[in-house]
């Protein structure tokens, strides 16, 4: 007699097979999102050393004109 604990199950199968499709899925998206996020994050650092080093991070920002009313 065979074990049926050992015989394929096809249900099961189709069942995992699944669940892995799910599963690379969401970590593709995860990895994407993690790896838009390290980039915007080294961009604005970059931005920000660049500021600092050319002086544009002390210099006085212009004085907005308040408008006469009529």
């Amino acid at each position: 007699m065979r074990n049926p604990w050992t015989t394929k199950n096809p249900f099961m199968s189709a069942w995992l097979s699944a669940a892995n499709k799910v599963t690379n899925t969401a970590r593709g998206q995860a990895t994407a999102a993690g790896k838009r996020e390290v980039a915007a994050i080294q961009a604005e650092a970059a931005k920000q050393i660049v500021d600092f080093w050319s002086g544009t991070s002390v210099a006085p920002k212009p004085k907005t004109r308040k408008k006469k009313p009529r």
